[in-house]
């Protein structure tokens, strides 16, 4: 199975520059989430416009919120929250999107993935600034969860280069990384970083 490599927007930048960045690093990431909880409908939509107008494929795009809202922009899939839409709801109205489940334990994700979800966003594996003060599941955990699980499992949360391939050897079938990437002084660079790895462990 291929590895995926996953990109979040941190949802404190502005738009502008969140639209460049996908913009330069699409070609080298599998999927860019535009992840901006704070943006209405409208300022989401608008993004996911412009986003095309810079070239930015939308099949490449997951918009984390509105199965319906996804929909309405043409993007490639949806990220559920935890306490989010129902993920068997969405396939059954929305079965060609793909749908994708935040999970935190294996009783979630065998949950998410019998209701009909395509893939489990599954973390936070490592300590992470955006989950400061709490404590990280870790490698066992992600083993655990993906012996278990058939579908993709990307792992989130403190994933660098340095401890990825122990994440991918730990049966992970891709990485998310939010200021990795558009949190980086040069994001082609650290995107580029990141995909050498998967690259190489595949080969």
């Amino acid at each position: 199975m291929k590895k995926e490599l996953h990109v979040i927007t941190t949802g404190h930048q502005n738009l502008a520059d969140v639209i460049e960045i996908a913009r330069n690093i699409h070609s080298c990431v599998d999927w860019i989430h535009l992840r901006e909880k704070q943006r209405s409908t409208e300022e989401l939509l608008h993004c996911i416009q412009r986003m095309k107008q810079a070239g930015v494929p939308l099949s490449k795009m997951i918009l984390n919120g509105s199965a319906s809202v996804a929909l309405a922009g043409g993007v490639g899939g949806v990220q559920l929250s935890h306490s989010g839409e129902d993920v068997l709801s969405v396939k059954k109205h929305f079965p060609m999107i793909r749908a994708g489940c935040s999970v935190h334990s294996l009783s979630e994700a065998l949950e998410k993935e019998e209701r009909g979800a395509d893939y489990l966003i599954f973390g936070h594996v490592f300590e992470s600034s955006s989950k400061s003060g709490l404590r990280p599941r870790g490698l066992f955990a992600l083993q655990e969860l993906t012996a278990y699980i058939s579908i993709p499992v990307i792992a989130i949360g403190g994933i660098t280069p340095s401890n990825m391939k122990n994440v991918l050897a730990a049966g992970a079938s891709g990485v998310a990384v939010l200021s990795g990437v558009f949190g980086a002084d040069n994001p082609v660079k650290a995107a580029l970083h990141y995909r050498r790895i998967i690259e190489e462990v595949q080969q």
